[in-house]
């Protein structure tokens, strides 16, 4: 598989094949609070412009992991929430770990000290997945927002840099 598998910076024409990706996450009903996926421009408007990858298997998208900042603040800048999907004709066997390696890297050149996830407490893949990559769970935050009119608990998980934002 590794010699099919290649790694890119996402761009406008890869969005058709990574909306498929997150709506399939959205019809799992355990990946995010959105009930759709948005348009390319919403999506690139809420997203950091660097640390947007796509893993490519024979050429198809078949998975993607992105950043957005968690605030405006100045203060904040090197701190953004991880988003990553796989599609699932292909989940078990390792591309969520080597987008989320990917990110981790490409994060630390562009100067993120802290990453962070918000996650689902029954997506146990996606928990396990990120305590892999060195974050920590922070707490459960209760009640974060409703899903389909159902109050949702959230896993805070945070990975800190040890290269940027040492000093």
């Amino acid at each position: 598989m590794d010699q099919d598998l290649k790694f890119d910076e996402m761009t406008a024409s890869d969005w058709h094949q990574v909306q498929a990706i997150f709506t399939e996450g959205i019809h799992t009903g355990n990946a995010t609070f959105q009930t759709e996926a948005p348009t390319w421009e919403e999506w690139d408007m809420s997203h950091s412009e660097v640390c947007r990858l796509v893993a490519r298997l024979n050429g198809e998208v078949v998975g993607w992991i992105a950043l957005s900042p968690i605030s405006s603040r100045e203060a904040f800048s090197g701190v953004s929430e991880v988003s990553v999907y796989v599609t699932h004709s292909v989940t078990g066997i390792g591309i969520g770990s080597k987008l989320l390696k990917e990110l981790v890297t490409a994060s630390e050149k562009h100067g993120f000290w802290t990453l962070q996830s918000m996650i689902f407490p029954e997506n146990e893949g996606s928990i396990k997945l990120h305590r892999k990559f060195g974050f920590d769970e922070i707490g459960t935050r209760k009640r974060m927002g409703k899903l389909n009119g159902v109050w949702r608990d959230v896993v805070l998980l945070e990975r800190r840099s040890n290269v940027v934002g040492i000093d």
